[in-house]
């Protein structure tokens, strides 16, 4: 877990574990939650693409909230699953492509014949930083490290949204993202023993994520 991801934890903790509480009483489902977050997102999205960037950026805030609380609702409610977990990073990916989406809409309308191409260069980069750890687990490795979680690069995109700052937005992320998508490339390779190492035990023993409650929030950190 990255030191953004856990200062930002231990901040919102608090308020999110009140109204998740208070959710569990009201018996809502972490899943509905996280489909509520997809929903928001889909309207960050069409905001984006109509050119309202910097509403865009305070809805996507506002999802992020959501995207936050569907974990915790799952820990304090004892309802946390294989599948939800699955799902709730599933749709995590979703959400950062179609916001992604919808600044490429928006960029090409306009013409603008940079922003498209360096926005789908940032997309694979930050697909690729969660495509490596969930490859990494399935060959027996824990793969946490690197900087750029999904925390920050969320947090990137809602500060440079809101700042209308986009290209300077999207150099930092495709960059950030690329380096600990490399980073993670090294650290499997180096606890595997590289192609030398064939199928023999790894340097560092994998254990899967206890079931329930945290697992859920453990995918955040993708």
């Amino acid at each position: 877990m990255s030191i953004i991801d856990q200062k930002a934890r231990d901040i919102s903790r608090p308020t999110l574990e009140a109204v998740a509480k208070t959710l569990a009483k009201w018996n809502v489902s972490p899943n509905l939650v996280t489909f509520f977050g997809l929903l928001m997102t889909i309207g960050v999205a069409v905001l984006a693409g109509l050119g309202e960037i910097r509403w865009a950026g305070v809805a996507y805030l506002g999802a992020a909230v959501f995207d936050a609380l569907d974990g915790t609702l799952a820990r304090v409610s004892g309802k946390g699953s294989r599948f939800g977990a699955f799902l709730d990073s599933t749709i995590d990916r979703f959400e950062e492509s179609i916001v992604l989406l919808g600044l490429i809409v928006y960029y090409a309308l306009i013409g603008d014949q940079l922003m498209p191409p360096l926005i789908l260069i940032a997309a694979i980069g930050s697909l690729m930083v969660s495509y490596t750890r969930a490859r990494s687990e399935a060959v027996g490795v824990a793969c946490k490290v690197g900087f750029m979680t999904r925390v920050p690069r969320v947090a990137v995109m809602i500060v440079g949204m809101i700042l209308d700052q986009m290209l300077i937005t999207l150099v930092i992320l495709t960059v950030t993202c690329l380096f600990t998508t490399f980073h993670r490339m090294y650290h499997v390779w180096r606890a595997t023993g590289g192609e030398a190492g064939g199928w023999g035990p790894v340097q560092e023993p994998y254990s899967p994520p206890v079931l329930p409650p945290q697992e859920g929030e453990e995918v955040k950190e993708q």
